[in-house]
């Protein structure tokens, strides 16, 4: 029968063993967090994307936009001035609201919240700015005063116009192809369920 002494050097000995083996074993936790490693990871410029139709589109939009709206504050007076107003709250909105969301598609922002269609929110964004554009020029076309501002106003605003246009057709057949993809996924995990549910039927045959 051991004694107390010889008991407790036993645990020292044991858990001894136990710290240095776990000191030079070369799985050890890292003290650096794996979530915002990730983050930062994601968080970069995405050249592809630039590269991209979608990502030149919208540089293009938000530099005409901008340019509409510089060319519609040199305006110093206006009557009537709601064409201005107009044209000027259009070209001031979809610069911010396309710019928020090339920044958002260039840095794969998008990736870390899926909980939001960002196909279907560009598609709104593009769409609401074609109609939107397309009304606030004509608009200042039709009530001008024939200056300089207000037509280069105009032409710059015909020219977004056309180019949100564009990107509304192709943001329609991606939201498109997006949809049929996955419900085409759906379908296939469908009928791989109902394949092993029958396996297991036949494989069971207490259970029919």
């Amino acid at each position: 029968m051991r004694t107390t002494e010889e008991t407790e050097g036993f645990d020292g000995e044991a858990s001894n063993t136990s710290m240095i083996s776990g000191a030079s074993s070369p799985y050890q936790p890292t003290t650096e967090p794996v979530l915002s490693r990730n983050v930062l990871g994601a968080m970069r410029c995405d050249m592809e994307y630039l590269r991209s139709y979608f990502g030149i589109l919208k540089a293009v939009e938000v530099v005409l936009s901008f340019i509409g709206f510089i060319c519609i504050e040199t305006i110093m007076m206006c009557s009537p001035c709601a064409g201005v107003y107009f044209f000027e709250f259009v070209s001031c909105s979809s610069f911010v609201v396309t710019g928020v969301l090339l920044l958002i598609f260039c840095i794969n922002l998008h990736i870390k919240v899926p909980q939001v269609n960002w196909n279907l929110t560009d598609l709104v964004n593009t769409a609401a700015s074609t109609f939107f554009f397309f009304l606030s020029t004509l608009v200042l076309a039709c009530i001008n005063h024939n200056t300089g501002s207000e037509i280069a106003a105009v032409i710059f605003g015909f020219l977004v116009t056309g180019v949100y246009s564009l990107n509304t057709f192709l943001a329609v057949r991606r939201w498109r192809s997006g949809n049929g993809c996955q419900a085409a996924a759906q379908t296939s995990e469908y009928m791989r369920a109902r394949t092993a549910s029958r396996g297991e039927m036949e494989a069971r045959p207490e259970l029919a």
